[in-house]
């Protein structure tokens, strides 16, 4: 994962936080609600670019085993 798309999901992820926070003491349920999607659309997407990484890991393990 590229430094540029961590720092946009970590980003999304406090923005989110903050949303829920404020949805929480202005008794807001639907900004409360956004902001906990928020929340989970960015750990999805961090857990997808680290599913790609890993993938492309074991694709290059998996050519240097054969090389050998």
């Amino acid at each position: 994962m590229s430094a540029a798309d961590h720092m946009k999901n970590t980003a999304e992820k406090l923005t989110g936080k903050a949303k829920e926070a404020t949805g929480k003491v202005t008794d807001n349920e639907k900004l409360e609600n956004e902001g906990k999607l928020d929340q989970a659309k960015a750990d999805l997407k961090e857990a997808g670019e680290n599913l790609k990484d890993d993938a492309k890991r074991a694709g290059e393990h998996l050519k240097d085993a054969t090389e050998r």
